[in-house]
């Protein structure tokens, strides 16, 4: 946007499927890859990044979102302050609901981690 400065970009991107093979015996997580769209603005003036991503795949059981932001330290310009946010929600798969959020969960933690 030559206005505002920001540079916006929206993507899909293709993931491998890491459900547990166990889990994959349920026909609808039997696939390989799982879709994502990711949504990202970056304003260099204030020099802070936003993004927000959510899941493409299984959306009439899942609903699963992660929402990002980067900034300049207070502390240090030198320095990132991270902030993250995320979101699940599975419904519709009967008793597999409190399994898959475990699981969503622990995936997620893990990334968080890294």
């Amino acid at each position: 946007d030559l206005s505002t400065g920001i540079i916006y970009r929206r993507r899909i991107a293709t993931c491998q499927n890491v459900i547990p093979e166990i889990l994959r015996k349920v026909s609808v997580l039997k696939v390989p890859d799982i879709y994502l769209e990711e949504e990202s603005w970056l304003n260099m003036e204030k020099r802070n990044m936003a993004m927000r991503s959510h899941c493409l795949t299984w959306t009439q059981y899942a609903s699963l979102s992660e929402e990002s932001v980067f900034r300049e330290s207070l502390e240090n310009p030198n320095w990132t302050d991270f902030t993250q946010k995320g979101r699940i929600s599975v419904t519709g798969a009967g008793l597999l609901n409190c399994v898959l959020e475990a699981f969503a969960q622990s995936f997620l933690k893990q990334g968080v981690k890294k």
